[in-house]
């Protein structure tokens, strides 16, 4: 199994994909497992090994775990034809059930505020990262890949030009991450960015760590603790609050004050039906009645009950 992850380790760099996605796996397996050739592993053996991880992480995060280590043992299947137990996997690591995960956080915009003003007084860095995060709404990979030419730094206006996901794969991830799109800043922001930027050449990264390295390709490995001190320093809990959720809760904030949909969607580089899969309740919950009741027949009004009508 350690040469099929380290396969596709390489494949996902080639790709400009997430090499994470191999390396996370090792982290768990064990090292029989690693020692073990692809092509004898069987499907009890992985699946105790799944069963395992119960109680040490959530199950959704068993399940996403699982279909990393699926990927690599797969892509080892199509390359080597002596491989014939993909029942192993298909069986042994299939996906817990009812493992889905309630994951979209979303914070009021004080506690938004309060997020931002902690990560600034723990490291100045992080608060910026964590600032653009909470301004624009994109996922930390594409943050930290904005250059210092991204910023459009106009005085009433100011916008950065914020690179894409290249989400969902695909052989032309590298046409897509090169790919970018406006998204509107404030002006604070706007100023802050252009201070941090200050002496850099346009392609250098605009976001950078206190040491002045780069955040990296899976930044949550550089900020997850620094993360887990914000939150807790503003009341919240570590184990339900992360960075995403300042990218759920633009989205949320956007579609409560009527910004339409599909602009929604767009300044948060995902699609209108991935909008209304994950954030409709948010819509339903907190707007529908609003408008609806703009809808509803008018009727005469009734008369009070300590109204007494007056005799001609």
């Amino acid at each position: 199994m350690d040469g099929a992850l380290k396969a596709y380790r390489r494949d996902l760099e080639a790709r400009e994909a997430n090499p994470y996605n191999a390396d996370w796996p090792r982290l768990h397996l064990t090292s029989v497992l690693l020692s073990k050739p692809v092509a004898l592993l069987t499907n009890a053996e992985l699946k105790n090994w799944r069963d395992g991880l119960l109680g040490t992480m959530a199950p959704s995060t068993i399940n996403r775990l699982c279909g990393c280590l699926c990927a690599a043992l797969e892509q080892a299947a199509q390359h080597d034809k002596r491989i014939q137990n993909r029942d192993a996997w298909e069986t042994g690591l299939a996906g817990l059930p009812n493992a889905q995960e309630a994951r979209n956080v979303v914070l009021s915009d004080d506690k938004v505020l309060a997020f931002v003003a902690a990560a600034y007084a723990l490291d100045h860095q992080l608060g910026l990262l964590t600032d653009t995060l909470a301004i624009t709404g994109a996922r930390p990979s594409q943050a930290v890949r904005l250059r210092v030419e991204d910023l459009h730094d106009h005085p009433l206006r100011p916008k950065l030009m914020m690179p894409k996901s290249a989400k969902g794969g695909g052989r032309n991830r590298s046409a897509k991450k090169i790919e970018r799109y406006s998204v509107p800043i404030t002006p604070v922001l706007a100023m802050r960015l252009k201070v941090a930027a200050r002496g850099r050449v346009g392609e250098a990264p605009l976001l950078l760590q206190s040491d002045g390295r780069t955040w990296d390709k899976n930044p949550g490995q550089n900020y997850h603790r620094h993360v887990d001190n914000v939150v807790t320093a503003i009341g919240l809990d570590p184990a339900e609050v992360t960075m995403y959720c300042l990218r759920h809760s633009s989205i949320v904030r956007m579609l409560l004050r009527n910004v339409p949909i599909r602009l929604v969607a767009s300044l948060h580089n995902t699609s209108v039906a991935m909008i209304e899969k994950h954030y409709s309740k948010y819509i339903t919950e907190h707007s529908i009645d609003d408008i609806t009741r703009a809808g509803l027949l008018s009727e005469p009004a009734l008369p009070a009950d300590n109204v007494v009508a007056m005799v001609r």
